[in-house]
């Protein structure tokens, strides 16, 4: 199976399409990673250096593996960072030239807009295109709290407050709504998990909470969760392997020291978690 997956790419560090195309590859997917932005390093340090792409090299990128019958052949579309909103509207033309080759073509938008911590860090255009563009043309939305209150308007601050508004995405568009670092306290302890939420049922997994750098954990999520799931078409599993993978890398990078999350030390999670945490049934 094959994933096009349209997000920044770093050279040092695991975020972006730096964080998605190794667990997809470990999975057993072919990719092809398109970069709408090239830095040394994610701005979370602080500074960046490098480029953003410009419309023009990815209109090129993608007519390109058109041309060659990538778009025939394409299971997935995966986004994550986008600089501005003109590439948003390549990325969107993309999608609506991969399912009118591939009708069974998958978009799974993950809206990477800012977190609770940080606050918004895109260009002011991106918010509102993932809101009334990007959203209702995507199969699977994988948006973090943040963004999905930003997305309905409603204040999310667990997974009760994070279903309702969840469901009111689904009169938008998507047919699966995947709500990321949804935070609780379960018998005194902080816990932190991800919610699914379809039509007729919502699941929900959680994990403990790991004080390690996360920047890039919810690219990596959304990898996990959309290639289990097309692997396996079942939405426990997906759900469950992919909060218990990240969970895997989260240890590894505490156990490291490092300010990078340890994906590659940390790969064997990705398809044989050493904890597996269980989805159950919320609705």
């Amino acid at each position: 199976m094959n994933i096009l997956s349209i997000q920044s790419t770093v050279a040092l560090g695991h975020v972006g399409n730096s964080a998605a195309v190794l667990p997809l590859q470990r999975l057993g997917f072919e990719v092809w990673p398109i970069a709408t932005a090239m830095l040394a390093h994610h701005p979370g340090h602080g500074t960046w250096r490098g480029r953003v792409s410009t419309p023009g090299e990815i209109a090129t990128m993608l007519d390109g593996i058109d041309a060659r019958g990538g778009f025939v052949a394409c299971d997935a579309v995966l986004s994550g960072y986008l600089a501005d909103r003109s590439l948003g509207v390549h990325l969107l033309d993309a999608v609506r030239r991969i399912r009118t080759a591939n009708p069974s073509g998958v978009y799974c938008c993950d809206p990477v807009m800012g977190d609770a911590e940080k606050g918004f860090f895109v260009h002011p255009d991106i918010p509102a295109f993932f809101r009334d563009e990007a959203l209702p043309a995507a199969d699977i939305l994988v948006p973090n709290t943040f963004e999905l209150a930003y997305l309905t308007g409603r204040p999310v601050d667990g997974p009760e407050s994070a279903y309702a508004a969840a469901r009111l995405l689904l009169t938008r568009g998507p047919r699966l709504v995947v709500v990321t670092g949804v935070e609780r306290e379960t018998r005194g302890r902080r816990q932190i998990g991800a919610l699914a939420v379809e039509h007729r049922r919502a699941l929900y997994a959680e994990a403990p909470w790991i004080e390690a750098p996360a920047s890039g954990a919810g690219d990596l999520f959304a990898a996990l969760f959309l290639g289990h799931y097309l692997k396996s078409r079942r939405l426990t599993k997906a759900l469950s392997y992919a909060v218990s993978g990240v969970h895997g890398v989260m240890v590894a990078t505490k156990a490291t020291r490092s300010d990078e999350l340890a994906l590659v030390a940390a790969q064997d999670a990705f398809t044989k978690p050493k904890r597996l945490f269980k989805a159950s049934k919320m609705r």
